[in-house]
Formats: C-alpha cells, sequence, structure tokens
C-alpha cells in the first residue's frame, strides 16, 4: 500500500482536521485566561551532620540517603497534613511534592497565593522535624541539659588530660636515673589509657546529641517568598490542546474511513472492479444542471473528460468491435443516464452515427436530458404498435438519436430478456455506428439480462458514493453473464482549479449557453446566437459554417 493511500483519509477530512485543531486551540485558550498564576515556593531540609563531618563513612551516607527516602513518604501522611493545617489555620492544603535527594529532601508547595505556598512549604518542613529526634529532645530538654554538662566535663578532662601527658614527655628528656624515666613512662601510659577512656565517653554522649546524631534534620534553606509565578505555560497549553485535538480528529477520520466502505480512490475502483478507469468525469450539475452540455459547450474543460472517455473507448474496440455499449451501474443516483448522454453526445461530435435507447424501463430519465417527449418508445416496439424507425427521435437536428423508454411495462424484465429485444439491438446496430443503451443499475434482473445481450459494459462508479460490496456483488453477475467490461467511468470526480492543465491551455473559456436559432436570411445562411456571445451562421444550401463575433441576431 501506497503511502498516498495511508494519508488519503487525512486528506479527505482536512475539514475536520482543521476544525478540531483550532476548537481546542481556542477552548485552551479561552481556559487559561481564566486561570490564576501560580507559585512556588521551596524548602530544603538535611538529614545528619556527614556533610559537615571531615571524615565520613559511607555508612552514614548510606542511611541518610534511607532516611531521606522514609521522611518524603511521612511527609505525604495524614498526620503531618493534618498538623501543617492546624498551626496555619487552613481547612485544606495546597498541591505539594517531597522529593529525596542523597541526604537532602526538597518540600515544593505550588498555590495561586505566593504567601501561602511559603508558609506552608516553611511548616511542613517543621512538622517533620518536630516528628524526628528533634521533636523528642525538645519534650526533654532537662536531660539533654544534664547530657550538655557532662560532655563539658569530660571535654575538660580531656584537655587536662593531653596536657598532663604533654608535661611528662617534656620532662622525660631531662631525666637522668633509670629508676626517674621508668617512673615517668609508667605516668605516661596511665594517662593515655585514661585518655582513651575518656574520649570513648566522650563521644558515646556526643552520639546522643544532635551534633553527632545521623538521624536529625535541620532546615538548610527555608522557602523564599515567591515573586514570579511558574505558571500556567499558555503556549505550552495551548499547542498541547491542539495537538490533541488534531490527534483526536485523525483518529475519528480514519475511523470514519474504516466504516466508510465507498469507493474513494481510483486505486479502490480498479481493486474492486478489476478493470481500468477509462474516464474521469467532473462533476458538472453546478455549472450545467442535468442537461446535455457537451455540444452547446465543445471548449469547456469539463468537457475533456468525455472526449477522454470516447478515446479510450475506440481504442477498447480495435480488436473487438464495440456496436452495442451498455451503461450500468452497482446502485442508483451515480449519474449513469448523465453519463450515457452526454457520451452519445461527445461521440456524435466525432462524426458518427449514434443512438441512445433509454432500456431504463422502471426509471426512464433519459428523455429528461434531452428534452424530449416519453410518450411512446422502446416499450411500444415490443407491443408492436411502432417500428424501429418509427421509435427514434431526432435531437439538434439529427445529432443524436434517441430512443425514449416510453410507458413503464409491468415486466420489464421479460421484455428485455426476450428475443424481440435482441433482434431491436440487432436492428439498431446496422442503423448507427455505435448503440448506447443507458441500462438499469445492477440492483435488479434487468441489468445482468442486458450485460448478455451487447458488446461490451460501461461501468459507471460515483466517487465517494458508490459502495464497493455493490461493485463486487454486480461484477460476479457480469461475470456470470458472460458480458465484457470495456472499462470504468469515474463520475462527479471533485472539480480542481485547473482540470489536467486544461484551462491553461485553451485559456478561460466563457460559458456557452444553449444556441437560440435566428431566421434564415437572404443570403440563405441561418445564424444561431449562444448567449449574445458569438453566433454561428450555417449555409442550408452548402451546410458550411462560419462563427461571428460579435454576435448578430437576425430578425
Amino acid at each position: 500500500m501506497e503511502l498516498k493511500q495511508y494519508l488519503y483519509p487525512l486528506r479527505r477530512w482536512w475539514w475536520l482536521l482543521l476544525i478540531a485543531t483550532v476548537l481546542a486551540a481556542l477552548s485552551s485558550y479561552l481556559a487559561t485566561l481564566r486561570q490564576p498564576p501560580i507559585f512556588k515556593a521551596i524548602t530544603t531540609l538535611m538529614i545528619g551532620q556527614a556533610i559537615m563531618d571531615p571524615n565520613p563513612s559511607s555508612q552514614e551516607f548510606l542511611l541518610s540517603q534511607q532516611l531521606a527516602d522514609n521522611y518524603s513518604a511521612i511527609a505525604s501522611r495524614e498526620p503531618i497534613r493534618l498538623a501543617t493545617m492546624q498551626a496555619l489555620g487552613l481547612t485544606s492544603l495546597p498541591n505539594y511534592v517531597v522529593t529525596p535527594n542523597s541526604q537532602f529532601i526538597e518540600i515544593s508547595v505550588t498555590d495561586s497565593i505566593p504567601q501561602r505556598a511559603q508558609a506552608v512549604a516553611n511548616e511542613l518542613a517543621n512538622q517533620l522535624i518536630l516528628l524526628g529526634p528533634e521533636g523528642a529532645r525538645l519534650n526533654a530538654q532537662d536531660r539533654q541539659d544534664f547530657v550538655n554538662r557532662q560532655l563539658d566535663t569530660l571535654q575538660s578532662q580531656v584537655e587536662t588530660t593531653e596536657a598532663e601527658i604533654q608535661r611528662l614527655q617534656d620532662e622525660l628528656g631531662n631525666l637522668q636515673s633509670a629508676r626517674q624515666i621508668s617512673d615517668a613512662q609508667s605516668q605516661i601510659s596511665a594517662l593515655q589509657n585514661k585518655l582513651t577512656t575518656l574520649q570513648s565517653n566522650y563521644a558515646g554522649l556526643l552520639a546522643t546529641t544532635q551534633s553527632g546524631s545521623v538521624n536529625t534534620l535541620s532546615v538548610i534553606e527555608p522557602a523564599a517568598l515567591p515573586v514570579r509565578p511558574v505558571g500556567p505555560n499558555k503556549m505550552v497549553s495551548i499547542l498541547l490542546a491542539a495537538a490533541v485535538g488534531f490527534v483526536l480528529a485523525a483518529a475519528a477520520a480514519y475511523l470514519l474511513d474504516y466504516l466508510d466502505d465507498t469507493l474513494k480512490t481510483p486505486e479502490q475502483v480498479e481493486r474492486a472492479t478489476g478493470s481500468a478507469i477509462i474516464g474521469y468525469l467532473q462533476d458538472s450539475r453546478e455549472e450545467f444542471g442535468s442537461r446535455v452540455f457537451v455540444s452547446a459547450n465543445p471548449r469547456h474543460p469539463l468537457v475533456e473528460g468525455y472526449r477522454s472517455l470516447r478515446t479510450n473507448l475506440e481504442f477498447a474496440s480495435v480488436d473487438n468491435p464495440l456496436k452495442v455499449l451498455l451503461v450500468t451501474s452497482a446502485e442508483t443516483e451515480v449519474g449513469k443516464s448523465f453519463v450515457a448522454s452526454n457520451l452519445a453526445a461527445i461521440i456524435a461530435q466525432a462524426e458518427k452515427k449514434v443512438i441512445l435507447v433509454d432500456a431504463d424501463m422502471r426509471r426512464p430519465n433519459i428523455h429528461n436530458f434531452f428534452e424530449l417527449s416519453n410518450d411512446y418508445g422502446l416499450s411500444d416496439i415490443f407491443r408492436g404498435k411502432l417500428t424501429v424507425d418509427d421509435a427514434i427521435k431526432e435531437w439538434q437536428d439529427g445529432q443524436v438519436s434517441v430512443i425514449t423508454a416510453g410507458s413503464t411495462p409491468p415486466n420489464s424484465s421479460e421484455l428485455l430478456g426476450s428475443k424481440k429485444m435482441s433482434q431491436i439491438l440487432v436492428e439498431l446496430a446496422e442503423r448507427a455506428d455505435i448503440v448506447v443503451v443507458d441500462g438499469p443499475p445492477f440492483i435488479v434482473t434487468d441489468a445482468s439480462i442486458l450485460a448478455s445481450k451487447v458488446d461490451g459494459v460501461l461501468v459507471v462508479i460515483r466517487s465517494g458514493f458508490t459502495h464497493e460490496p455493490a461493485v463486487k456483488a454486480m461484477m460476479a453477475q457480469i461475470q456470470r453473464s458472460g458480458a465484457r467490461v470495456v472499462g470504468v467511468a469515474l463520475n462527479r470526480v471533485a472539480k480542481g482549479p485547473d482540470y489536467y492543465g486544461y484551462e491553461s491551455y485553451y485559456g478561460e473559456q466563457p460559458e456557452m449557453e444553449v444556441g437560440r436559432e435566428g431566421a434564415e436570411s437572404e443570403d440563405g445562411w441561418r445564424r444561431t446566437t449562444f448567449g449574445g456571445k458569438f453566433s454561428l451562421g450555417t449555409n442550408s444550401g452548402s451546410k458550411q459554417s462560419v462563427a461571428e463575433s460579435p454576435a448578430r441576431e437576425i430578425d
């Protein structure tokens, strides 16, 4: 599958993508206008005092990280939240995030009021501190004071012992007697043992205080009053909303395309029919309505599609003569009768004798396009009231011979499948270069019957309207009938600004109106005026014609 087939739903539903994206972006813009600015306050705490120790151990850092994770989890619990709200007199707390980072804890509070964000961040840190050993220390101040006094006493003893040891070591160098030297060394050894004991006691007591404990919390950076908002980021919100709208619309486009089983692209048509597309016919209803327009507007860009279809039909009949052509479709409302009418007219412009037969006897429509009477027609030939020649109606001085359907019979299938119908087609083929039969769609059995009696079948498919299952069912019926499909005409293709470059080649063409024929002048010329833009003169004797400009009406 080619890339353009994947992108086709997006190209087809481009207006849905555009509307969804614009609406999403506009809605996001209007929503962000009502959002107040958001401020962020951050308080940072530290676990223990390992960072201040000149010789910290890896065990202290590992314990600090574990404690940071635990304190971060506790900060989001209900006791801390309730204590913070009670301390600040709040009924609810703004959004906050507690993030552990090594031996640090970062409390980030976002709020529309900067003062409240600052107060909540600092109070959350305070409640965490009160929950730890520092809180217990505040509740046992007397005990802590005693420990501090003992630390001071031990520190004094350690300093005194160190001074005594230093004095004895200085005197040791001046002693002469072996006994004095031995006594001095014994005193120094005893003092060193005492010093070791005092230092061990001092370290033990110090570990029970905050200055020596790993499990302590302290604020190293209190929350400052935020002055610049951190959100909302309006541009990011709008772009994100637009992207979401586009993605949702794209998903809807692919879903609609998946649920839509109509044939929209030439590749889909060729896969469903197994036949080539020999004609791309643009929608001409807006400009010309429901009438035969190829004769009155031979240089209009829309006519080129029918010329291309005519040429491809001629190529299809090089090896297999195409005397009788059936124009049909898989469903109704695809424009097959309109295509058959204009195809007959464009073939007649190539100086060929064309007979157009309206064989859609259930819903005849050919007479409306040519503005002919349907008082008699094909049904009267079946009843024996008219011959083939009597049923033929001439259009525009015999340019196209038309046999309308006539009155609607109750048994159209039996009539079209009879030998009489085969005889009628043989007689018509003898009188014309090509017989174009406008048949019913394949939703009725009449189409299958007619397909078996003609030389070729032209299938008309309306782009974006004809359903794929109906086309496949039609192709199966055509194959069973033994008919030959000469090609597919893709009808009502979206009109582009310049159809195959035709307008740029010929220049912009004025729209022509159906000619208004004037009286024959004294010199034998009969002039027909087209919309007052130019007139066409025809000599009744020599059959020569010449175009005059500007137009001149003949009274």
